[in-house]
């Protein structure tokens, strides 16, 4: 009995509640509500248009940072890559200087070939060990010896009219070129058919 009486006084307190709402309704309570809902809109429209320029700002930033990141990994891997050739061709001056010594090893061997004594064999044996020595260095002798001519690794000094069959081919060597890795350090000097 108390649950239905106390649901008896709820519903006579809402019927109130009603009849003076639709009693307090007069024109200036409307221009009241009407300016309150106004309010209400132009808070609301501010809040959108603060929300639309937060996410403008947070785009901007998610785009700087894609490209900031990719500018640094750009950057990282330039810079590797120029360690890389820096440690590959850390020695280029001194194998460029050391290569005169080699054709002068290969000139006495040239012109001792008709010996066959002691120092021809020293000679032959000094040489050998610079060419190991070099190449263990990964500075390796351009071939030349029946190959087409290539301005990447090959010197045209003259031209010879050998015929057709011998035209754009390496007739002769008069200096080897060598490379460190990739990279021509020397070109070797040729004669060329035409």
């Amino acid at each position: 009995m108390k649950n239905e009486t106390e649901k008896q006084e709820v519903s006579q307190k809402e019927e109130q509640l009603k009849e003076v709402n639709t009693d307090t309704q007069t024109p200036e309570n409307e221009e009241v509500v009407e300016m309150e809902n106004e309010e209400k809109e132009n808070e609301q429209d501010k809040a959108e248009k603060r929300i639309k320029e937060l996410e403008d700002k947070v785009s901007s930033l998610e785009d700087t940072k894609l490209r900031l990141m990719a500018e640094f990994d750009n950057y990282r891997r330039r810079s590797n890559k120029e360690k890389l050739e820096l440690t590959e061709t850390a020695g280029e001056k001194i194998f460029v200087d050391m290569l005169p010594l080699i054709d002068d090893f290969e000139r006495a061997l040239q012109s001792m070939e008709s010996q066959d004594d002691a120092v021809k064999e020293g000679i032959k044996l000094i040489h050998q060990k610079f060419l190991t020595f070099l190449n263990h260095h990964n500075v390796n002798v351009i071939e030349t010896e029946g190959k087409d001519f290539s301005t990447d690794e090959h010197e045209a000094i003259t031209t010879l009219n050998m015929g057709e069959d011998k035209k754009g081919k390496i007739i002769d060597c008069t200096q080897k070129g060598y490379k460190l890795g990739d990279k021509v350090i020397r070109y070797a000097k040729v004669v060329v058919g035409e």
